[in-house]
C-alpha cells in the first residue's frame, strides 16, 4: 500500500519541518506576549482611573511575558541544538500555561479595575 490521504508516507517526510513549525510558534506566542504587555503598560499608566492597583497589574504583565519570553527562548535552543528534539517536559509546558493564565488575569484586573 503506498499511502492514502489517512496514511501518511514516512519516507516523504521531512524531519525538520515539525521542529521549525513549533519554533514559529514559540515566536509567535512571544510577539503576542509582547503586544500584551505593551498593551497592558499603556492601560496603566495611562487608562482612564490610573492607580496603584493597575499599574502592580501592567508591571506584572510585563514580568510575566519576560517570564515566557525566557522560556520560549530555551525551547526555541533545544529545538535548533538537537537533530530530533525531546518533548516539552511537563514543568515546562506548566510553567508556560501559568505565565499565559496569569497574564490573562492581569488583563481582567486592567479592565475592570
Amino acid at each position: 500500500m503506498t499511502g492514502g490521504p489517512l496514511t501518511p508516507r514516512t519516507a516523504d517526510r521531512d524531519p525538520g519541518l515539525q521542529p521549525e513549525r513549533t519554533r514559529l510558534a514559540w515566536r509567535r506566542t512571544t510577539l503576542a506576549g509582547a503586544v500584551a504587555a505593551v498593551l497592558a503598560a499603556k492601560a496603566a499608566l495611562h487608562g482612564p482611573g490610573a492607580s496603584a492597583v493597575t499599574a502592580a497589574a501592567g508591571a506584572l504583565c510585563c514580568v510575566l511575558w519576560l517570564a515566557a519570553l525566557r522560556l520560549a527562548h530555551r525551547r526555541v535552543r533545544v529545538l535548533a541544538a538537537t537533530g530530533r528534539p525531546p518533548a516539552l517536559t511537563p514543568p515546562h509546558a506548566a510553567a508556560v500555561a501559568l505565565c499565559t493564565v496569569a497574564t490573562a488575569v492581569c488583563g481582567m484586573v486592567l479592565v475592570l479595575a
